[in-house]
């Protein structure tokens, strides 16, 4: 029976119920920590707030850690996992490091920084005090009807019962799905030969944003309806759209990249942790509830 220690920071995030399963199924011993409550019937019997840095007592070492919490609040936590003993530490970063370092819009600029310094503290870090770290970067994750990226399109369409798309969408994607997220997490923990290494993953299928949207549709039982409008009208539309308070983040440049292929290749992850994310497929629980 396998009774190893892990600590799970995030832990309520949607990948981190994905996490915590996971890692019950598989009879390890979980510590996790959120800034929500965590339900002691769901996901075990030790589960601590998220707490302030500082001086901690741990009842037992956690040698293993998994971190699903945005990468750039770790450095918040480096005394915690000190005080409990950490020689592994498995991060969730993101492939937007990536693909919106050379956005037109300059806050995405800044999160592309933002992820970027934050994995570089991580290294720093975990090499001035001998710790082992992976770095997991997901394309666009997905699923559980949790996530802010399938989710967003999904309330869109159900509200407006069309979707605007900038030309013909062509621009390549790879939705992963959160289990798929948590299992290579899990698989990351242990194997002595990926120590000290960063992935890339991706889903299991490529599709082009217009026909990963179609899919949607028909996840949602709705014919496809879809305006396909310049960028100097979709720069009209965003003005309306911000008086909604859920599309006051969206930009310009999310429309760009609709015709801009996002794609990675995640060779090195099935070759090292037998990653095989599945295809592009809405299951019903991962569909937004309505509101």
């Amino acid at each position: 029976m396998n009774k190893e220690s892990v600590g799970v920071l995030g832990a309520t995030s949607f990948v981190g119920r994905c996490l915590l399963s996971l890692l019950n199924k598989n009879e390890y011993r979980v510590t996790a920590f959120s800034r929500q409550t965590i339900k002691k019937s769901i996901y075990g019997e030790q589960r601590k707030p998220l707490p302030l840095p500082g001086n901690h007592i741990f009842d037992r070492e956690i040698p293993l850690w998994i971190s699903v919490a945005p990468i750039w609040v770790l450095p918040n936590y480096f005394d915690l996992l000190m005080d409990s003993g950490v020689k592994r530490l498995v991060v969730l970063s993101s492939t937007s490091i990536f693909t919106k370092d050379g956005s037109s819009d300059l806050a995405e600029q800044a999160l592309a920084r933002q992820f970027a310094n934050a994995e570089m503290k991580l290294q720093n870090w975990a090499t001035e005090n001998d710790v082992e770290w992976v770095i997991i970067r997901p394309t666009l994750i997905y699923g559980m009807g949790k996530d802010k990226n399938i989710s967003e399109i999904i309330r869109f369409i159900r509200r407006f019962k069309f979707f605007p798309l900038l030309g013909l969408a062509h621009g390549l994607r790879q939705p992963v799905h959160c289990e798929d997220v948590a299992n290579i997490c899990v698989s990351a923990l242990k194997p002595s030969h990926i120590a000290n290494r960063s992935y890339n993953i991706s889903g299991g299928e490529t599709l082009t944003y217009r026909e990963m949207v179609i899919r949607i549709f028909s996840a949602l039982e709705m014919r496809p309806r879809f305006f396909s409008i310049p960028l100097f009208m979709f720069k009209f539309a965003l003005i309306y759209l911000h008086f909604f308070p859920r599309y006051k983040n969206w930009s310009v440049a999310m429309a760009e990249r609709m015709n801009k292929d996002l794609v990675f290749d995640h060779s090195d992850a099935f070759r090292d942790l037998g990653y095989k994310p599945r295809s592009f497929s809405l299951q019903k629980n991962d569909i937004s509830p309505k509101s």
